[in-house]
């Protein structure tokens, strides 16, 4: 296993795994809430570079640890973020299979953060079912099932000792506040994702001052 790496004096580095919501489908990059994390960092004086992001709208685990591989990422980071499930849950995948995949997915992140598990932060999965998108579908069975594929990855996150950020509460928030949605019905707006980078950079500049 790698070594982790040393912070002081320098300018750390970052690598947000996910899908859509990592990307940030349907707002601009600076909205997208590993950019805005990084400007909330660098208000604090903390310096981190510009996030490089492996991530696409539809992505399911299986496709993430493909692009992942394809990637061939030789490199490690400071920091390390990881989203990703939602289309494992709107697909109907299982949840035993995303429980294998996630976890291997999770133990990838921790080898990209030079092995030092607290270097790395899972975010939980938004609730879809809140949105315009999901108009005249079953909202309580998909709360439902995000919350079963949420205690599943948080088990995990857990047990292997990452950072865990569960801001579920936060997406479902926008079944009364509309400026939460972005245009296209379904995905979080800039407004929404400042939200979680807020919560994410208080994170973040513990793990920049390990």
């Amino acid at each position: 296993m790698q070594s982790p790496l040393p912070i002081q004096d320098t300018t750390l580095t970052y690598l947000a795994l996910g899908d859509s919501y990592t990307i940030g489908e349907s707002v601009t990059e600076p909205e997208r809430f590993p950019e805005q994390a990084v400007a909330l960092l660098a208000r604090r004086g903390i310096r981190v570079a510009s996030p490089r992001i492996i991530a696409i709208t539809g992505w399911t685990t299986d496709e993430l640890a493909q692009a992942i591989q394809a990637a061939g990422i030789k490199t490690t980071y400071h920091i390390v973020t990881l989203l990703i499930g939602v289309n494992n849950q709107y697909r109907g995948r299982s949840l035993e299979e995303y429980r294998v995949q996630f976890a291997q997915l999770l133990e990838q992140a921790i080898a990209f953060a030079g092995g030092d598990v607290r270097r790395v932060v899972v975010l939980s999965i938004p609730d879809w079912g809140v949105t315009p998108y999901a108009e005249g579908r079953d909202r309580a069975q998909i709360a439902t099932e995000i919350d079963a594929f949420n205690a599943a990855n948080k088990a995990i996150t857990l047990r292997y000792g990452a950072g865990y950020l569960d801001i579920t509460p936060v997406s479902r928030q926008g079944a009364t506040d509309a400026t939460l949605q972005a245009a296209d019905g379904l995905h979080p707006s800039g407004k929404q994702y400042t939200l979680w980078a807020q919560r994410l950079s208080l994170l973040l500049a513990d793990i920049a001052a390990l």
